[in-house]
């Protein structure tokens, strides 16, 4: 998509307009998305301002910030303006933020809900094309032991082992452990084969006196939770 609207230069408007210059003034919660994407790029292209081909970019994904943290290099740089360097900027901005949500809840190191691993989970695997399937293994107060990747599969499932699942929770002293997984389609629906996934390692789970206390499914920036709508049982 090429710009059509008449071009005027950010250094044409006025001082409380341009993206820098309101950072500093106003603050960056002032600043939409658009125009702090913009300040990362530094500059538009001769017919185009920074915040006008920050909006073009935002509006290929319907201004999804998660949606956009999923495109690489080569498909940021289809964006008339976007060479290398810039797409680089967005992605390493993009991952930053991704990391500073992480490290708020490694911080707190202690599960007390189900949106604490939801906050958890999707700094791992919130924005991936492919479906993972992760466990939280807990001490008996709750807080973090580590995360164990159990298996990666494609677009549409991962194959799941009970057996990989509590190995990994006994060799770690574990008390409790949570499930996640992703959806990439953002639909956080459970499937059939997700509900009977979840009955068995809950069985294996209290045959082992090392509970299941939850199962969370990512999509996007929604999760669905298997502990809050009592499908433990």
């Amino acid at each position: 998509m090429e710009p059509t609207k008449e071009y005027v230069p950010i250094t044409a408007w006025a001082e409380d307009d341009r993206p820098r210059e309101k950072l500093t003034l106003k603050g960056k919660v002032a600043l939409s998305d658009a125009e702090l994407i913009a300040i990362l790029l530094g500059s538009g292209s001769r017919n185009e301002s920074a915040v006008d081909l920050a909006k073009r970019i935002l509006h290929s994904v319907d201004g999804n910030l998660i949606e956009l943290s999923k495109m690489n290099i080569k498909e940021l740089c289809k964006f008339k303006g976007i060479g290398e360097a810039k797409a680089i900027s967005i992605i390493a901005a993009l991952e930053l933020g991704r990391r500073r949500r992480q490290a708020e809840v490694i911080v707190k190191k202690k599960i007390s809900g189900s949106r604490d691993a939801f906050e958890y989970f999707h700094a791992l695997i919130g924005d991936s094309s492919y479906e993972s399937f992760y466990i939280l293994l807990l001490r008996t107060n709750n807080t973090i032991i580590r995360d164990y990747l159990v298996s990666e599969g494609g677009l549409a499932g991962t194959v799941v082992d009970a057996k990989k699942i509590f190995k990994a929770a006994l060799e770690n002293n574990t008390s409790s452990i949570i499930l996640c997984h992703n959806h990439p389609s953002g639909n956080i629906k459970p499937s059939k084969s997700d509900e009977d996934l979840t009955k068995k390692l809950v069985r294996a789970g209290k045959n082992l006196d090392i509970p299941v206390v939850d199962h969370i499914i990512i999509g996007d920036d929604k999760y669905f939770s298997f502990a809050d709508e009592g499908l433990l049982a």
